[in-house]
């Protein structure tokens, strides 16, 4: 009696979409990085030294902010172009009431208190013209850079802000804990907050549910409207964070700060496997693609890379971003 073997059955459909889509979500961009740091020690030995490992960290930190609020309002199907202009509008308000101050303790808190103050009226104003008055976001906060940018340039009459309290910069820029520069340590700890936030709060998974389907967020009883407003506020206050910083690094108020940061913040976000179409994006990732960018962007740097030629290969990895989100949505 004579056995027949059956020929071993290919990989399904299913299992073929199911490998390409766990590679393009999780498993690419850990490899690109290490990759990526490998290339570069290898070929600049200074890419390893400590004090540069902790300059790309420093450097991350303002990109590192307005990603995680840029993917807030992403996972809400929403997108805030407004980020830059609110980085220039609050380094410059910032730099106005601290130069104004009695130079003690109180102008770190007076220009802290200022900063986010004015993100949250911008994260409002945002919120509510796309959520009641049903304007898409990218023309409403295309509008909002303009005003934004404008009134910074008013403010500052088109000059840097100097003046500022040296003790300002010696808290939010150039001081430590434990070896530790105060921005990483925010960056860190924040990152972790808006982590817990996301994934094991109510408004947070409603912010997913929201740019999920829409529709069935609203038969579910969330309240629309109230999460689209939360995650603008989330976006706007976390661009102002890192406009203080900024500030405090550069020791002055400036209007031109936070150009860069629209499509970096994008960038990294979506390098991050944050869905443009909303109700996907995960935390942890997020802080990956900002680490790829700002490690190339360090490495580019230190081999003397054109900055033309960097806003190229900039402008190629976004581009390299959408087609990964596209092809994952189509696997």
């Amino acid at each position: 009696m004579t056995t027949i073997l059956s020929p071993e059955r290919p990989a399904t459909p299913v299992t073929a979409r199911r490998s390409v889509q766990f590679v393009l979500t999780t498993g690419l961009l850990p490899a690109l990085l290490i990759l990526m740091c490998v290339v570069f020690a290898i070929v600049e030995p200074r890419f390893v030294d400590g004090s540069n490992l902790l300059n790309v960290a420093r450097q991350s930190v303002f990109l590192l902010l307005i990603a995680m609020g840029q993917m807030i309002v992403l996972i809400n199907a929403q997108l805030d172009l407004s980020v830059g202009a609110t980085v220039a509008l609050t380094s410059v308000v910032v730099a106005s009431v601290t130069a104004a101050s009695s130079g003690g303790p109180e102008s770190v808190l007076l220009g802290l208190g200022a900063g986010l103050l004015l993100g949250v009226v911008i994260g409002l104003v945002n919120g509510c013209i796309v959520a009641f008055w049903k304007v898409p976001s990218f023309m409403a906060t295309l509008g909002s850079t303009s005003v934004l940018t404008g009134l910074a340039l008013i403010i500052s009459k088109g000059a840097p802000i100097i003046g500022l309290p040296m003790i300002f910069s010696d808290v939010l820029a150039t001081s430590s804990v434990l070896g530790i520069p105060v921005p990483v340590l925010l960056g860190v700890v924040i990152a972790i907050g808006m982590g817990v936030f996301m994934s094991r709060t109510a408004p947070g998974r409603n912010m997913y549910a929201v740019g999920g389907n829409r529709a069935a967020a609203l038969v579910a009883g969330i309240n629309v409207k109230k999460t689209v407003i939360l995650a603008f506020v989330l976006c706007s206050v976390l661009a102002s964070l890192a406009g203080i910083l900024l500030t405090a690094r550069v020791g002055s108020g400036e209007a031109s700060l936070g150009a860069s940061f629209v499509m970096l913040s994008i960038a990294a976000a979506v390098l991050g496997g944050t869905s443009l179409f909303g109700g996907e994006g995960v935390l942890w990732r997020v802080v990956l693609g900002v680490l790829f960018l700002g490690v190339l962007s360090n490495g580019m740097n230190l081999l003397h890379v054109s900055s033309y030629i960097q806003e190229l290969v900039i402008g190629m990895v976004l581009i390299a971003a959408v087609a990964a989100e596209r092809l994952k949505r189509v696997a």
